[in-house]
């Protein structure tokens, strides 16, 4: 049996690299502890960047493209650093109906920010969920975690506003 590669320094001299290390080192540094690790990346850092990606990949021993597959195939997992902000719109069929997709292309216009995507001064991150099953409150938005139900651009606006202390309360 080969002995196994040494393991890589982490990306930087940032104390927050032990956290991530000992996460998968509780779990022998084998590439089943891929989930977790990331999960402990994006914890600690806030999101997955490519050196962190990479710094998973080489303690785990696996191949980067496997860690790079799981962090794009679960929807949890960001890439980006989140905004100050999140905006979450419905797009179940009721919100939809209801001009869920109005909602989106008016932020858009407005932030300059797409589904999953957050705006260039870091204010707002915009998403989209399937369904919040609050279908007689279409079109649903939930902002900051706080749920705005029966509303229109102009109320998302004013509400993204106020929270970004751009009006008084």
């Amino acid at each position: 049996m080969l002995p196994k590669p040494p393991l890589p320094d982490p990306p930087s001299d940032d104390k927050r690299w032990k956290i991530v290390a000992t996460s998968m080192r509780r779990l022998g540094n084998q590439p089943h502890a891929l989930i977790e690790a990331l999960h402990s990346l994006q914890q600690t850092f806030g999101f997955l960047d490519r050196p962190g990606l990479e710094y998973i990949a080489g303690t785990l021993h696996a191949p980067l493209s496997k860690v790079y597959g799981a962090a794009t195939f679960y929807h949890h997992f960001r890439l980006k650093p989140k905004g100050r902000h999140t905006c979450i719109v419905c797009t179940g069929t009721g919100c939809y109906i209801k001009g869920a997709n109005r909602l989106l292309d008016d932020i858009e216009k407005k932030h300059g920010v797409k589904p999953d995507q957050t705006s260039a001064d870091g204010e707002i991150s915009l998403l989209t969920a399937r369904c919040f099953g609050a279908c007689g409150l279409a079109p649903v938005v939930v902002l900051d975690e706080e749920v705005l139900a029966r509303v229109t651009s102009d109320d998302v606006e004013r509400k993204l506003a106020e929270v970004r202390g751009n009006v008084p309360r």
